[in-house]
Parts: structure tokens; sequence; C-alpha cells
């Protein structure tokens, strides 16, 4: 069984073809029943729990409580991924993107599954622009989250920036077998910055793939660089940080 719903891929890629092209400053989609049915239940019913499996939970400044794992022993996870990454996907958000050759990343550096606790936030950011081992240019991210009825006061909505203007381009619920596509650059700011306040027993699930290619338009180079991030709350994002990098700290300082 494939997971990925092609049949609707196949039917809408003119129109999100069109979406994607449309949306400024850069280009961003999103749609609803990535997998199919069956397999999206199929993939929340075996989503590790933060207690189980080999998750990375380092707190830093801009970021905590967010857990990630890119080892998977389930096999469901196993072909879910191994579908985000396969050549039959590629090809059809290449038409839809206009990108040609994407290259996946099977390490899924920065990527894989994540989970987030209550407190939880990433703040507004571009991402690192090269691939760590192949150097290769970071061309596209590909969100798709498992959150079942999902509430606005759990916060944890993907935030999309334009940050020339200051101005919020989108606001995202990260519901269930919606899918996220937007491409990586300089000015592709996103992140979910206000800190989750979610029911005990409640996270924010989601499968992250990021996509490469060998070369990129001269007029979107740029130096190597890591994750840049900016505050986009004010004085609350201040104290925000403030308090997880004391977070960060006291953790640095007990493992040692």
């Amino acid at each position: 069984m494939e997971y990925v719903n092609y049949s609707l891929l196949e039917s809408k890629k003119e129109q999100l073809h069109k979406e994607w092209h449309s949306a400024k400053p850069f280009h961003y989609l999103v749609f609803e029943d990535f997998f199919t049915p069956e397999a999206a239940a199929l993939i929340l019913k075996n989503y590790p729990t933060i207690e189980t499996g080999e998750w990375d939970n380092t707190t830093y400044i801009n970021q905590r409580n967010k857990f990630s794992m890119t080892k998977f022993s389930n096999p469901v996870i196993q072909q879910a991924f191994g579908e985000l990454n396969a050549d039959k996907l590629l090809k059809i958000v290449e038409y839809i993107t206009g990108i040609s050759d994407l290259v996946a990343d099977d390490k899924f550096f920065g990527g894989g599954l994540h989970q987030s606790i209550k407190g939880a936030f990433l703040d507004v950011h571009v991402d690192f622009n090269y691939h760590p081992e192949t150097k290769y240019h970071r061309r596209m991210n590909i969100l798709v989250y498992m959150n079942p009825e999902w509430k606005q006061d759990y916060n944890g909505y993907l935030e999309l920036w334009d940050m020339e203007t200051k101005q919020q381009l989108a606001y995202v619920a990260p519901l269930f077998n919606r899918c996220v596509i937007f491409e990586t650059n300089e000015i592709s700011f996103h992140g979910h910055p206000k800190p989750l306040n979610t029911p005990e027993g409640i996270s924010r699930k989601s499968l992250a793939a990021y996509y490469y290619t060998k070369e990129r338009p001269n007029t979107e180079i740029a130096q190597d660089h890591n994750t840049i991030y900016v505050n986009t709350e004010g004085t609350d994002g201040l104290f925000k940080n403030l308090k997880s990098g004391v977070k960060a700290l006291v953790e640095r300082v007990t493992k040692k």
C-alpha cells in the first residue's frame, strides 16, 4: 500500500502549481490529505511517544521542548519517510514548484519526526542554506502534521513572515494530515514562536523532509550560514528567550 495520496496530488497538481507561483514574496502552499486516510491513521497510531525511541530534545535560546528523531525502527514510519524521499513524489513536487533535479536527504539532517510539548516554541527563522555533508543547496521544506482536533488556544500555528515589511503571510494550524511546502531561501522566514498551551498528553506532531539541489540560481546564492532567528514578538519574545537560555545553560552544566 502506498501512503502518499498520489491520486489526489495528480488531480490537484495544476492548481497547486498556480498557488505556488502566485505566493509572494516567497513560494509556499498548504493542502489537505497528503497521505491517504488509511495511511494517515496508521502513521498516527505508530507515531512514537516522547518516552519511546531516540529523541533529541536539546534546549536552545530560540527553541525549547522540541523533540526530533531521525532514526526509525518502526516499519510504518520508515515507509512514510521512504515515500517522502522517493523519486515518485519528488517528480510531482518538481512539477508543482518548477525546481528541477531535487535531491532528498536520507539522513534527514534537521528533519525527521518532530514533536513538541507544552511550553514549546520555535522562533521565526530562515533555515541553514547548505547541507552540512554534501554542501548541496537547501531548496524546499515539506511538513506533514499529525494532530487531530487541534484547538486555536493550543498555539503552535506555523507562521510565515515577510520580514522586509514585518507582515505575517500565513498562520497555519498544524491539523491532521495537512501538508505545507515552502521554498527555503534568504527570505523564507517561518516558525511557531508562541509557546504551546496544550493539555497534558497532547503534543504537536509532524513529519519533516528537506530537499536539495546541486546548483541554484546565482541570484539566490548566499554565504554558508546556520539557522538565522528573528524576534517577531517584541518584549514577550525577549523574556521568553531569556527563560529558554537559562534552561539551556542549566542543561549543559548538568550534563558536564
